[in-house]
């Protein structure tokens, strides 16, 4: 109470409350026009995901992304809420549910094939899946969601600033095959829509899917386990969503 009762004394001043009032309408504005993202870590103990080339499974690459998402969404002045990082959430409605009350929903994953191009071999002496067929990153979006212009206007800006940090979009999940066949949103951004995808027509604000790499080709796989190329991808995701964020009129009025 004493340091909020300091500040209203100095008000009461009228040489200092003219030069203090702008000051702290402006804080309240900047504090009411921030942002705030939901990044969810995808799968979940129980069921991992892909496992890469040399066996790790895709819930550990999700998990050190997300973090690295995060830290660099911080850093561009946005709030952040991390969602299923325990590893326990289950229920993908509970995870939408769970960043009603922020204003863009991120969903980190990692990527695989389709089965029928996996091929085997030999690593740490145990026979393994791999694919070198594909690579690149890719973006989904859903037309069921709640706002899906301002979710494709994140997922391009995403995909814009990945492509300028030196990442290359996958393309192959709009080929007209049997499990693929995601039409291009933004072919340029390697922006798909995947309409029926339940975190992103469930999730309350706009919300768009990355997969960040292709975790069963083996050179992928080592660039996605480098540091250095989870902090570039970390950077370019925050740089777009610090781009679409501040686009217009950013805040969504979460559903009751």
């Amino acid at each position: 109470m004493r340091l909020l009762a300091a500040p209203a004394r100095l008000l009461q001043n009228p040489p200092v409350r003219h030069l203090l009032l702008p000051v702290l309408l402006c804080a309240a504005a900047c504090a009411r026009a921030q942002a705030t993202v939901a990044i969810d870590v995808g799968h979940f103990i129980e069921e991992p995901g892909a496992t890469s080339a040399r066996g790790r499974p895709e819930l550990d690459f999700n998990r050190e992304l997300a973090a690295e998402i995060e830290f660099a969404v911080r850093g561009r002045g946005l709030g952040t809420m991390l969602i299923g990082d325990d590893g326990f959430m289950s229920q993908l409605t509970h995870r939408t549910a769970a960043a009603a009350r922020a204003d863009f929903f991120l969903a980190v994953h990692h990527d695989s094939v389709q089965r029928h191009f996996l091929e085997t071999w030999e690593y740490d002496r145990v026979e393994r899946l791999f694919s070198d067929r594909y690579s690149g990153f890719s973006l989904f979006v859903s037309r069921k969601n709640r706002s899906p212009g301002r979710s494709l206007t994140c997922a391009s800006a995403m995909g814009e600033a990945l492509r300028r940090a030196g990442f290359s979009p996958s393309l192959y999940h709009a080929d007209p095959i049997p499990g693929e066949n995601k039409p291009f949103a933004d072919r340029r951004n390697g922006v798909h829509y995947y309409d029926n995808l339940i975190v992103l027509k469930t999730a309350r604000t706009p919300a768009v899917l990355l997969e960040a790499g292709v975790i069963v080709n083996r050179d992928e796989e080592t660039n996605m386990l480098s540091a250095e190329t989870r902090r570039k991808i970390a950077t370019a995701t925050a740089q777009g969503l610090e781009r679409c964020l501040g686009e217009g009129n950013t805040r969504t009025v979460p559903a009751k």
